[in-house]
């Protein structure tokens, strides 16, 4: 079993930065694709970035190429999101959970809000 913990979020202005970070407890983390997932308000919960388990190969939406980077430190079962020139639009809470999903390991997740 898995269990994630996520930090970092906080009220930042346009084109300022955060960095998320998402703590997981469990051995299995190492062997498991991990993602961020984003609610904006009013929103279903999308797939923003992923991160594979040994090679580290990334994906990202398109809404945050070239703003967000995912990484992976499997020494601290730990996923980082590295959030830059942050937008309004960005703004929501960001969860992480495996790819494919587990619902039972959704977290509390941890607001961003991004000020115009």
């Amino acid at each position: 079993q898995v269990q994630l913990v996520e930090s970092g979020g906080g009220l930042v202005q346009t084109g300022g930065s955060l960095r998320l970070s998402c703590a997981a407890s469990g051995s299995s983390f190492r062997v498991k694709v991990m993602a961020w997932y984003r609610q904006a308000p009013g929103k279903q919960r999308d797939l923003v970035a992923l991160i594979t388990a040994t090679n580290s190969i990334t994906n990202y939406a398109d809404s945050v190429k070239g703003r967000f980077t995912i990484s992976r430190d499997n020494a601290k079962n730990t996923v980082y999101l590295q959030m830059n020139s942050l937008k309004p639009e960005d703004t929501g809470v960001y969860y992480c959970n495996s790819l494919p999903l587990v619902p039972d390991y959704w977290g509390q997740g941890t607001q961003v809000t991004v000020s115009s």
